[in-house]
């Protein structure tokens, strides 16, 4: 349940239109838009794994962290990182709604970056985009280039074994997953042309292209309502990697600590908590990740995490 500024009862935006921004002439390449709180220790991994994967640029939302998160962003050597401080409270009067900081933070990485980019992913620290059996993101995408929104399912990873957060980085850490995308565990995040976007959301967007309709990695297209099809769902070629439990300690720590997008922490726990037993029930393994280090010969942990240092 949601509450607006006086204690009232409030609804809660769930999209909202934007007007895309014309492109540059030079546009190209990927650029990752991520809203984070306190991800100092996962950050690097996720930034050098998309860096070695092609991304051009990331446009990191920090929602007030009070670790190192902001100086391992200005830090990073392997590509741009932009680092936008973000604490929004925003709520329309009549009607009353939240409108969520999460899909403002797109809203604004559209409209302030996007014209310079081909491609912008909407995604989290804790979700990894993995090529699979090319060496970049683009190999893929460059066979896309007819569409504008790009649907990517989750694949829904596990403690792997752990208790607590392994020393490993955590693609090479982490190889165990739910054996199926279905329920709850089923959703999406995309990768969208910024300059054909008019609707903005967490886990779908429409554009003048192609509307309300989405292209797997395969280019096969259904209707945003209808990705969950299984003639829809597929793995191939590109792979959204979510690393949603990590260690059981990381798990307990995650619901602890609330989220980004204004959930309420109740509901967060119940998610979080349903989801962890269906992962857990008998996972499998999964090296996709390991399988496109190799690729770049940096599949040990001391190798990935020398990779941009020095």
């Amino acid at each position: 349940m949601n509450w607006n500024f006086f204690g009232r009862r409030v609804g809660r935006a769930s999209k909202i239109a934007i007007k895309p921004p014309e492109p540059a002439q030079d546009r190209h390449g990927i650029c990752l838009v991520v809203i984070v709180r306190n991800e100092g220790k996962r950050l690097n991994d996720w930034l050098t794994f998309h860096a070695v994967a092609g991304v051009r640029s990331v446009i990191l939302y920090d929602n007030m962290s009070d670790d190192d998160t902001v100086d391992v962003a200005n830090n990073f050597k392997g590509m741009t990182v932009t680092v936008i401080p973000w604490q929004l409270h925003t709520q329309t009067v009549r009607p009353a709604l939240i409108l969520p900081r999460q899909i403002l933070a797109y809203c604004h990485a559209i409209s302030t970056f996007g014209a310079k980019f081909r491609w912008m992913a909407m995604i989290d620290v804790d979700e990894y985009i993995v090529p699979r059996g090319k060496l970049q993101i683009s190999d893929v995408l460059d066979d896309l280039m007819s569409f504008t929104n790009i649907s990517l399912p989750w694949t829904m990873f596990g403690h792997s074994g752990f208790d607590v957060a392994p020393t490993s980085p955590i693609p090479i850490a982490y190889n165990r997953r739910a054996r199926r995308s279905i329920g709850a565990l089923l959703n999406f995040k995309c990768i969208v042309d910024p300059c054909d976007v008019t609707q903005v959301s967490t886990h779908k967007f429409e554009t003048r292209k192609m509307g309300s309709n989405s292209a797997n990695s395969l280019g096969h297209v259904a209707r945003n309502k209808q990705r969950k099809a299984a003639d829809f769902i597929t793995t191939e070629r590109l792979q959204l990697n979510h690393y949603y439990l990590m260690s059981k300690a990381e798990t307990e720590s995650k619901i602890a600590n609330g989220a980004v997008s204004g959930v309420s922490r109740e509901q967060r726990e119940v998610a979080i908590r349903h989801k962890a037993e269906i992962i857990e029930d008998n996972p499998i393994e999964d090296t996709a990740a390991i399988d496109f280090l190799a690729l770049h010969k940096l599949q040990t942990p001391d190798v990935f995490n020398k990779k941009f240092k020095g």
